[in-house]
């Protein structure tokens, strides 16, 4: 039951909403409720940027007439003189009204507008004898009619799952939501500049496939009723992008949504955004060298620094970030593991059952060396890495698209990277043997077989594509969301992405 002083009863609002309505019949009797004749010619928070510095007499001399349009967000009423606050995407600015200069009949309809309304007003800039940069209105006219009351100032958008089902007035509300969103836009406009100066290409790749494949996740399954298959929304786009490198597009990049049907959590949504890049004739090192360049630079541009806060506590992204293999890392973040216990498989399985791992499950019953070694690593090191670490050289078993090593038997050429304890992105030199990538999706299937729900398919064009030569190539994926939760501070995916998925309102 909600406490009463955390929420207004229903009543309140509906009888609230029943007002406006009846306003909105008044005005619909009138003429037109809804007009659309109006274009501003100027923004708030241009306006400040031009006039702020103005005192009032040079305000006076310049005569600067604008129009603006916005949402009142705050009103005061005193007499034959009234002020507005209004909010347009930019910031806000006061608008002066006097009753004099706008005539009684204009006047007494301002009177009657509400907090939400949408509101269009001309007039000069100016500056009140308390200094504040205002806009004296010859005219003021109501655009659009809120029939919903917003929130209380005050206490703002409480509730935090209304501010995710609602995210309309979470931005109209919410200063520090607004400014999450615009740095995303600045990172993604970042990101796509540095990658078309570094030579790739943008692409778009299918979001329905035939064959779920580029990553170990469950999907999303539909129907496609004209050619009367079954469909998937895809994991990943990964083995799309690579037919590009063997058509001979050899830097490519896409940025979209991918699709995972696993639990939804503060670090997972099912549907995510993602960057993935390849490049021909580059591998892992080059990778990490690239990707550490480019999330440098995106912080940079979003955040005006490389050094950022996150959660209390800095995360800096201007020095070189650190290089560890799996066992380096549990031996750095876990030392009480000795080098001869993380080489001893029998050891590695007793250990991660006391620590509540799924032994015997389909992943870790059939797990090797490597796969052990990286399950403990996930226990006891992964949450630990704040500083950005490249984790490296991870086992050919849990890496079936990655190339193996020349010199270390049983061990690929792939990173993950991984700041305040997350996964931000993978990468590795690409598999372009398809013999071999054939005899990994083998063992991708018999794993599936085994009742592994999140093993691959395979993927017999693909495998063609690979049998027409693909060069020696390097690729990555970073996520989007995470580094944007990085980027703004924020500490759930939810507050990144504009309409996160959420249980049934019912």
């Amino acid at each position: 039951m909600n406490d009463s002083t955390s929420a207004p009863p229903a009543t309140d609002d509906n009888h609230l909403i029943a007002e406006r309505r009846g306003k909105l019949a008044r005005l619909r009797a009138g003429g037109v409720a809804y007009p659309n004749d109006f274009s501003p010619d100027s923004r708030a928070a241009d306006l400040h940027d031009t006039y702020d510095a103005l005192d009032k007499d040079q305000l006076q001399q310049a005569g600067k007439q604008v129009r603006i349009a916005g949402r009142m967000m705050l009103k005061r009423v005193m007499g034959k003189a009234s002020f507005a606050t209004m909010q347009d995407g930019s910031g806000r600015i006061q608008v002066f009204l006097d009753r004099t200069k706008l005539g009684d009949e204009a006047y007494a309809d301002f009177k009657t507008w509400d907090i939400g309304d949408i509101v269009a007003a001309e007039g000069q800039v100016f500056k009140t004898n308390k200094g504040e940069l205002s806009v004296h209105a010859d005219s003021v006219r109501l655009l659009s009619k809120s029939l919903r009351p917003l929130p209380d100032k005050f206490h703002g958008l409480a509730d935090q799952e209304m501010r995710y089902r609602q995210r309309y007035v979470d931005l109209i509300m919410t200063d520090e939501t607004r400014r999450t969103f615009i740095a995303r836009s600045k990172a993604m406009a970042s990101i796509r500049q540095f990658m078309v100066d570094a030579g790739f290409l943008e692409v778009e790749t299918p979001m329905l496939h035939p064959i779920p494949g580029g990553a170990a996740a469950k999907p999303f399954i539909t129907h496609h009723n004209a050619l009367d298959m079954d469909m998937y929304l895809r994991i990943a786009p990964e083995l799309y992008l690579k037919r590009l490198i063997v058509g001979g597009f050899d830097r490519v990049f896409e940025v979209n949504r991918n699709f995972r049907n696993e639990g939804v959590s503060p670090r997972h949504n099912p549907e995510f955004t993602m960057m993935e890049f390849y490049a021909a004739y580059t591998n892992y090192q080059w990778l990490m060298d690239f990707t550490e360049s480019l999330l440098r630079k995106a912080a940079t541009d979003a955040c005006g620094s490389a050094t950022l806060q996150y959660q209390g506590n800095v995360v800096d992204l201007s020095q070189p970030f650190d290089r560890l293999t799996i066992v380096q890392a549990i031996q750095k973040y876990a030392p009480e593991y000795t080098a001869t216990q993380l080489d001893d498989a029998g050891f590695l399985r007793s250990e991660l059952k006391r620590l509540g791992a799924d032994t015997e499950g389909p992943v870790l019953s059939r797990a090797g060396l490597g796969a052990l070694q990286l399950a403990l690593f996930e226990e006891t090191a992964e949450a630990k890495l704040w500083n950005p670490t490249f984790i490296i050289d991870y086992p050919v078993e849990v890496s079936p698209l990655a190339r193996a090593s020349d010199t270390q038997e049983g061990i690929t050429e792939r990173f993950e990277l991984f700041i305040t304890g997350r996964e931000i992105a993978n990468g590795f030199s690409e598999l372009n043997d398809p013999e071999d990538q054939a005899a990994r999706f083998q063992a991708q299937v018999a794993a599936k077989d085994a009742g592994d729900e999140e093993a691959m398919y395979y993927d017999a064009d693909y495998i063609r594509a690979l049998e027409y030569g693909m060069p020696p190539t390097g690729g990555c994926g970073i996520g989007i969301d995470r580094l944007v939760m990085l980027l703004t501070d924020s500490p759930s995916i939810r507050d990144v992405i504009l309409f996160p998925h959420l249980r049934r309102e019912d």
